[in-house]
């Protein structure tokens, strides 16, 4: 059975985006996770859509499940990709539905500070180290 606490959902929508661009933004966000020590960064998308299809489910287009595995920074340094990668992203405006467990959370239109502090409570919430009662 797959550890939830240690599987972060990653969702990235964003308003007026065809499927084609939320599947490349998803693209580029998972080449740089790839980069961490993560067990797993995979799409879960069900493959690529059929020519012509007009009715595209974009929830599993924007979709990743990063495998955290062991490390006890990893989810710290996902989110410090995550957010890098959300504030070079000025030519769009992609939404985030980041779910832990049975935590989620959402990111949309913030100013950097908001984006910041809502990914610092979210890692604080899930770090072994800094656990609070």
């Amino acid at each position: 059975m797959e550890n939830t606490q240690n599987t972060l959902h990653i969702l990235l929508t964003e308003e007026d985006a065809d499927a084609e661009q939320i599947a490349e933004l998803t693209g580029y966000l998972r080449e740089e996770l790839l980069d961490l020590d993560v067990d797993d960064v995979r799409t879960a998308s069900g493959g690529e859509p059929p020519p012509g299809a007009r009715a595209v489910d974009v929830t599993q287009i924007g979709a990743l499940l990063v495998t955290l595995g062991s490390s006890a920074t990893a989810l710290n340094q996902v989110i410090t990709v995550v957010r890098s990668w959300l504030g070079r992203r000025h030519d769009t405006h992609p939404s985030l539905h980041l779910k832990m467990g049975d935590d989620v959370l959402e990111v949309s239109e913030a100013t950097d500070d908001q984006v910041s502090e809502a990914f610092r409570i979210f890692v604080q919430r899930h770090s072994p180290a800094g656990a609070e009662p």
